[in-house]
């Protein structure tokens, strides 16, 4: 059975990049590219697949709605995919258990755990601020693959 240590290794062969894909109202699947990776969840500790989605989307409006979420990992033809339900943090969706001036630390954590750098931080929280960027963690309910 796969497993979050898969998710890592997948992650990070390939940059952290992998597929979200949440379903629309009328239950069509919506997915794209982002950037995830694991990290400890700020409120419970537990790991979670974070990644950061810009405020405004269609994916953040998906995913508020039906609270669930599939992330998928690959490398070449080896693949993990990420099942559960979805928490989000950011300026236009407050989290219990997460204040709004650690909204940055957050975002910037999610970044990292996707293998993300920045030359000027403070010039990043400013972009993430201005682009209402929120932090959407996936609890790992089911983790599949096929290692």
């Amino acid at each position: 059975m796969a497993g979050l240590d898969l998710v890592r290794r997948l992650g990070a062969a390939d940059h952290g990049l992998a597929v979200v894909a949440t379903t629309r109202a009328d239950g069509s699947v919506h997915a794209s590219l982002v950037n995830a990776g694991i990290l400890d969840d700020p409120v419970s500790g537990r790991p979670v697949v974070g990644l950061v989605a810009a405020g405004g989307t269609r994916k953040l409006t998906h995913l508020r709605r039906s609270g669930r979420a599939t992330v998928v990992f690959r490398s070449g033809w080896e693949w993990a995919a990420v099942e559960g339900p979805v928490r989000i943090a950011g300026p236009d969706d407050p989290l219990d258990g997460v204040r709004a001036d650690e909204i940055p630390g957050l975002l910037r954590a999610v970044f990292r755990s996707a293998g993300g750098s920045h030359d000027d931080w403070d010039e990043y929280d400013r972009v993430m601020a201005a682009q209402r960027r929120a932090a959407v963690l996936v609890d790992p309910v089911r983790v599949t693959g096929n290692d």
